[in-house]
């Protein structure tokens, strides 16, 4: 406890800064996995062929990679929403007990 007291002054703004570093790492990530994202380089790719940027051969290349993780980000989103409806779901009674109910899908 002490030795952590005379080591705030070091510790305390090192700990903010990896604090920061690993939001800003979180939010890149995110950002780069985002179908939206996908769909905006799918775009972009498209724009580059029609400008005649890019070969018809590196166009078909890239336009399946680009298909093929929006797809599975959305199978990947899909089973996330059916996890979600898997868990048991958590109600609190008048008496401060709670209990669990489970939904049944058909």
């Amino acid at each position: 406890m002490l030795f952590e007291l005379l080591t705030f002054p070091i510790s305390g703004p090192l700990g903010g800064i990896v604090w920061l570093g690993e939001q800003l790492l979180e939010r890149a990530t995110s950002e780069l996995d985002d179908i939206q994202n996908v769909q905006k380089q799918l775009l972009a790719l498209q724009l580059a062929f029609d400008m005649g940027d890019i070969s018809e051969e590196d166009f078909e290349i890239q336009e399946e990679e680009l298909l093929l993780k929006i797809q599975a980000m959305e199978e990947e989103a899909e089973q996330e929403e059916q996890e979600e409806e898997m868990e048991p779901e958590e109600f609190i009674s008048e008496d401060g007990l709670s209990s669990f109910s489970i939904t049944v899908l058909d």
